[in-house]
């Protein structure tokens, strides 16, 4: 069943702990590809200085202040896109990160994608990872889902970017600090699933 908007019109930290075990679908050019979310971020107003909405409202980061159940998908440091889910009641700017995913359907696509190179790198040997490795890390779940910045503001009540509630049970739920930020590291809100092999990190840096 896919989520409702209310779901999403709700405290960001109930949103991001309530992701955990629900499954994320994008469809392409009639080809699915999903998984089941393992690991997010929540990133909350203003005054949390790593959200991009610290600087106030601008066109990049105006999704952020849109209603909830949309995508905000941004270029991060000019290399990846990253994908967040808009949460809270309109205009607050807050979102959820989705980090990491654990395959359900297009594997074989999500590799092929993997094995794509990327701004002059050498592809990965991606026939050698295993499936847990394919969107661990927010970068490489867009590259494996086929998430661009044509996904930003769309509709996660669509049917071409949505998130399912499959009844998957998601015990163990772990609160840590943030990583791969530079400020608000102090801040425990990321979520993750307590030692799943897809999570992109397990511990993070103290």
């Amino acid at each position: 069943m896919k989520l409702p908007r209310s779901f999403y019109r709700r405290p960001t930290l109930e949103v991001a702990a309530d992701l955990l075990g629900k499954v994320l679908v994008h469809r392409h050019r009639g080809v699915v590809t999903s998984g089941v979310i393992v690991e997010v971020e929540a990133y909350i107003g203003e005054s949390d200085p790593a959200c991009h909405a610290a600087v106030g409202r601008t066109e990049r980061n105006s999704p952020l202040y849109g209603p909830p159940g949309r995508a905000y998908v941004y270029l991060n440091y000019g290399i990846h896109c990253l994908v967040n889910v808009v949460t809270e009641p309109e205009p607050f700017p807050a979102a959820v990160l989705l980090r990491a995913l654990d395959p359900l359907e297009g594997i074989d696509l999500m590799r092929r994608r993997r094995a794509r190179g990327r701004k002059g790198r050498r592809p990965r040997g991606s026939s050698r990872m295993s499936s847990h490795e394919l969107c661990r890390g927010p970068g490489n779940l867009t590259r494996a889902m086929g998430i661009t910045l044509q996904e930003n503001w769309l509709d996660f009540m669509g049917d071409r970017l949505f998130i399912e509630d499959r009844q998957i049970v998601a015990p163990n739920v772990v609160w840590d600090r943030r990583i791969g930020i530079s400020v608000g590291t102090e801040l425990p809100w990321r979520a993750y699933l307590e030692a799943h092999p897809a999570v992109s990190q397990l511990r993070s840096k103290a």
